[in-house]
C-alpha cells in the first residue's frame, strides 16, 4: 500500500492541504488573533468536516467501484486539473507583491468556533471532490472499502497534521513575521511541486 509513489502523493495532499485557503488562512487568522486555544477549536472542527467527507467518500467510492470501475479514472483527471489549478494559483499569488491577508479571525465561545469550522468543510463540495480525486489517484481499480479506509487514516493524519499545525503555528509571533518575508518563496514553492505532481499522476498509473 505504501510505495515511492503514494508517498509523493501523500507530500501533495500536505502541501494541498497547507496551501492558503479559507480553512488553513482561517485558522492562521483565528490563532494570531484570538490564541492559541481558538485557533485549535477552529482547526479540530474543520478536521471534523474533513472527517466525515474522506468516510463519505470512501464509502461512495467503493459502491460505484462495483459497478462502474471507469469512475474512478475520470475522478483521477479531476484530481490532476485540480493539482494543476491549485499550481497557476500559487503561480499567481507568487507574482504579486501585494500582501496577502492571513485570513479573518472567528471569534465566539470555543463550541462556537468549533462549530463553524466544521460547517467550513460541511458544506464545501470541493472537500468531497478532493477526497473522491486522492482516493482515485492513490489506490487500484479494485480497491476494496477497507483498503479505501487504510488511504484515508493515512492521508486523515497529513490533514491533522497540518490543520493542527498551522493553529500552533500562527499562534507564535515569530512565526508570522516568518511567512510574511517568505511568502513569495513559498508560493513558489507550492506552484513547482503542484505542477510536477499533477504531471506525474498524469504520466503514472499508481497500482
Amino acid at each position: 500500500m505504501i510505495t515511492p509513489g503514494f508517498v509523493a502523493i501523500w507530500l501533495a495532499w500536505l502541501m494541498a492541504g497547507g496551501s492558503p485557503g479559507p480553512a488553513t488562512m482561517g485558522i492562521a487568522g483565528t490563532a494570531m488573533n484570538e490564541g492559541r486555544r481558538a485557533g485549535l477549536a477552529f482547526a479540530l472542527g474543520i478536521c471534523v468536516g474533513s472527517a466525515a467527507w474522506g468516510i463519505a467518500a470512501a464509502l461512495g467510492l467503493s459502491a460505484i467501484m462495483l459497478a462502474n470501475v471507469w469512475v474512478f479514472e475520470v475522478i483521477r483527471y479531476i484530481g490532476v486539473a485540480y493539482l494543476g489549478w491549485l499550481a497557476l494559483r500559487a503561480l499567481k499569488r507568487a507574482m504579486t507583491s501585494d500582501e496577502v491577508a492571513l485570513g479573518k479571525p472567528v471569534t465566539g465561545s470555543l463550541p462556537t468556533i468549533f462549530a463553524k469550522g466544521a460547517a467550513i468543510h460541511l458544506t464545501n463540495p470541493k472537500a468531497i471532490l478532493s477526497w473522491g480525486s486522492i482516493y482515485a489517484i492513490v489506490a487500484p481499480n479494485d480497491a476494496s472499502l477497507s483498503m479505501l479506509l487504510g488511504y484515508f487514516a493515512m492521508l486523515y493524519a497529513g490533514s491533522l497534521l497540518i490543520f493542527i499545525g498551522y493553529a500552533f503555528l500562527f499562534s507564535s509571533e515569530r512565526m508570522v513575521r516568518t511567512y510574511r518575508r517568505a511568502r513569495r518563496w513559498f508560493d513558489f514553492a507550492f506552484a513547482g511541486f503542484f505542477g510536477v505532481a499533477s504531471y506525474k499522476i498524469l504520466t503514472v498509473r499508481l497500482t
